[in-house]
């Protein structure tokens, strides 16, 4: 994937040779670019709990999701959407002060997940904290401003805005007013509302799409288009190691080491021997100057890869002659 031609090899090869599914091993994943999530997710139960905790929340079954988010957010902790929708489930079980950490984490890990600051403010106002709304609202007040329509995230913030100012006007109809079962009932009429459907209905089939957009997208350079679209494909498989390496990529090619590492991590934390994040990671490091490490990732990568694989003899060649040419 460090250039268009090399996948296009890659994909090539898959349609020429007819390979089946057998990549998908158990805790790895794929590490092919060119494989949709559904198809490539790991037998580690990372997201299969993030579909069931999405169940669950459309459900109303708020135990149920607080669970399976939970059991996500243990292994992978940074996952703004997990936390996103741990916070939900949290408030359908009348724990608002449990919601407002979630919220907050998310909000933290993903600033450009504007439906987290949303929650934020609506629960700070369930809290009976109406500064601390406020300011959130400010805040999205003055991204509307700067954005002008133009940005990613102009829609999300209309929403967002209008939906806090008329709580703010209105708290008392506010779907986070009340206790017990009418909070439940009143997140639970919030949830399909238009700003949640994304996080809670988005299907495999458009996690594919978006995921596969996102790869044309990287071969075209088009790196913030590409972030976008691995965003979206996150909402309806969670922190799926395949998104999560692309997502490390991506930034890599913006720069962005350090948060190319995090997310290297975070694959490497759902699936420990991820072949496409082991190389990827190894290859960071060699940018770094870190061989040592490189040759530790070699190292795990050999071990996964019984038989040799594309993905340990390009990282042997980085650690032997450096990142090609065309590498950022």
């Amino acid at each position: 994937m460090r250039s268009a031609s090399r996948l296009q090899l890659m994909l090539a090869m898959v349609l020429a040779f007819a390979v089946p599914l057998v990549w998908a091993e158990a805790g790895g994943g794929t590490g092919r670019p060119d494989a949709p999530p559904s198809e490539s997710a790991p037998r580690f139960d990372v997201n299969v709990e993030f579909k069931k905790g999405q169940a669950a929340l459309i459900a109303q079954n708020f135990k149920e999701a607080n669970r399976a988010f939970g059991r996500v957010l243990q292994v992978i902790p940074r996952d703004a959407n997990t936390h996103l929708l741990a916070g939900m489930a949290k408030s359908g079980l009348g724990k608002p002060k449990d919601a407002r950490r979630h919220f907050e984490k998310a909000a933290k890990f993903d600033n450009d997940l504007i439906l987290a600051h949303q929650e934020l403010a609506l629960v700070h106002l369930q809290l009976g904290d109406r500064q601390e709304a406020e300011a959130v609202l400010a805040t999205l007040r003055a991204r509307a401003e700067k954005c002008a329509d133009s940005c990613a995230q102009a829609e999300d913030l209309k929403a967002a805005i209008t939906a806090i100012e008329a709580a703010l006007q209105s708290p008392a109809t506010s779907a986070r007013t009340g206790s017990g079962t009418e909070r439940g009932n009143g997140l639970a009429a919030s949830i399909f509302s238009a700003s949640h459907d994304d996080f809670l209905i988005a299907t495999s089939a458009q996690g594919d799409r978006a995921y596969l957009d996102a790869v044309a997208l990287v071969n075209e350079k088009r790196y913030d288009a590409a972030l976008l679209a691995l965003a979206a494909s996150q909402r309806a498989f969670g922190p799926h190691p395949d998104i999560l390496t692309l997502i490390g990529f991506t930034h890599r090619k913006l720069g962005h080491l350090a948060i190319a590492e995090d997310y290297y991590r975070r694959a490497l934390a759902a699936a420990p021997v991820h072949r496409g994040a082991l190389e990827y990671y190894g290859e960071l490091k060699v940018e770094r100057g870190d061989l040592a490490g490189a040759k530790r990732l070699l190292a795990k990568l050999d071990r996964a890869c019984d038989f040799g694989c594309a993905q340990a003899e390009e990282l042997r060649r980085w650690i032997a002659h450096g990142p090609p040419s065309e590498a950022s």
